[in-house]
This record gives structure tokens, C-alpha cells and sequence, in this order.
């Protein structure tokens, strides 16, 4: 099994604020997937583009160091370049940043809101231990 970085740029990824519309679902195809052939792209894709139009997007996206592919037999598995816990992370940064004045309290408000959650005691439990070990940190 072979690793190859589809591009040879910088190290440095694009912003994901800068993909396409169809740049952007493969993306989250490939995050939510770990990893996805063309096939398994075009299967999760609203209003799929012809095969070669996924491989193009595809192409486009390792230029911008996004992602990454390894062989499987006959077939390439192209994942995320950068762990999804990481890219997970930035987005809620920018999310916060962009949208909540930078106010992680305003965010987290927010998400209780509009998800109308039932929190059980445990669930509480675990995010007072989160808040704690974040103060603890200095954050």
C-alpha cells in the first residue's frame, strides 16, 4: 500500500473557506467517510457530476493540499489530508470567531438552543469536567 500526497505545493492547505459548493461536499463526504473512493463519493453526492467530474474536484483539491490518496488494488482511497478531529477543530474555531464574536459562551448557547437537548446528569457532569480542565489550562 502506497502514500502519495496529491500534490507537490507547500505544506500549507487553502482555506476550506475558499472551496466550491462541490468542493466543500466532497470534503465532508471524505471527513465523515475517513476516506472514500469516486464511487462512494458519487453515491453520497446530491445530484451527482459524471465520474470525471468528481475526478477533476478530486484533483483540485489535492493542489490545494486538502487531501490525500493511497492505492487499493486497482482503485484510490482519497481521505482528508488533515485529521478530521484537527479540521473539526479550525471549523469551530472560524464558526466562533466569525459568527459569535469570538464568545466560545454565545456558541455554546447557541448549540443548547437550537438543538432543544435534554442534557442527563452525566452528560452535565462531563462538560463541568471539560470547562474545569480548560480553565485549568488558561483557557
Amino acid at each position: 500500500m502506497s502514500v502519495t500526497l496529491m500534490s507537490s505545493k507547500s505544506e500549507n492547505a487553502a482555506p476550506t473557506a475558499s472551496l466550491s459548493r462541490r468542493e466543500r461536499q466532497v470534503m465532508d463526504i471524505l471527513h465523515r467517510r475517513s476516506g472514500a473512493t469516486v464511487a462512494e463519493i458519487m453515491a453520497d453526492l446530491p445530484d451527482p457530476p459524471t465520474y470525471s467530474a468528481v475526478r477533476s474536484v478530486l484533483r483540485i483539491l489535492g493542489e490545494k493540499n486538502l487531501i490525500k490518496h493511497r492505492e487499493d488494488g486497482p482503485r484510490y482511497i482519497y481521505y482528508p489530508a488533515k485529521p478530521t478531529e484537527t479540521a473539526r477543530e479550525d471549523v469551530l474555531a472560524h464558526v466562533v470567531r466569525t459568527y459569535f464574536g469570538d464568545s466560545p459562551e454565545q456558541a455554546v448557547t447557541a448549540l443548547l438552543r437550537m438543538s432543544d437537548v435534554d442534557l442527563s446528569e452525566t452528560e452535565i457532569k462531563r462538560l463541568r469536567n471539560v470547562i474545569r480542565r480548560a480553565r485549568q489550562s488558561g483557557r
